[in-house]
């Protein structure tokens, strides 16, 4: 299957044919219909001082994605080949006392789509039906791809009570610009962003 692959300690990425991913079986394989492009593929992609502690290669990039089910493993529940989905790029260990008490976000041996494992800028891309989640029929794929940076800003924009409260955004990137949408929706009194 082709994949935009990051072939080299250096700068740069290649189009490559790579194989198309084993499904074990608590796996989805999901075919990539849209994805997003997120700041951790630019410094991926320019092999800057973050991606060279933090990449082996060659790995497939890409985490931010939408997609269709095509194929489900023998434990996989919930799921079926047809399902519009998206998913969760850390892949946790599910062991720990983090995952056992529901707290995924802090566990110690994440491994990020697209940074650890093979990610989205593929045809194929395969997860644990646990970071799997469906998306309602009609929703458009491209917002669908774009649920994983959404799903930072709305968590981070809701840390705190903001009803009437003055808040500061920083950085107007798109988790920037996406924050500041829910922090008006949430009812803070005043934004800036910087």
């Amino acid at each position: 299957m082709p994949a935009l692959v990051k072939t080299a300690a250096a700068p740069g990425l290649e189009l490559r044919e790579v194989p198309v991913p084993t499904v074990g079986i608590n796996d989805v394989l999901v075919r990539v219909h849209r994805t997003g492009i997120c700041g951790t593929d630019l410094h991926i992609e320019s092999w800057d001082a973050w991606a060279q502690g933090a990449i082996t290669t060659p790995l497939t990039i890409g985490h931010e994605f939408a997609g269709e089910i095509v194929e489900v493993g023998a434990n996989v529940t919930d799921f079926e080949p047809g399902d519009l989905v998206s998913g969760e790029g850390h892949v946790v260990c599910g062991r720990c006392r983090h995952c056992l008490a529901g707290r995924r976000h802090l566990c110690a041996k994440s491994i990020g789509l697209g940074v650890g494992r093979d990610g989205a800028f593929a045809e194929f891309v395969v997860l644990p039906m646990t970071n799997i989640w469906h998306h309602w029929p009609g929703v458009d794929p491209e917002v669908a791809a774009i649920f994983d940076p959404f799903g930072n800003a709305v968590h981070t924009a809701l840390a705190f009570p903001i009803l009437g409260e003055d808040v500061l955004i920083s950085g107007a990137g798109p988790i920037g610009l996406m924050a500041t949408a829910v922090a008006r929706h949430a009812g803070a009194r005043h934004i800036v962003v910087s």
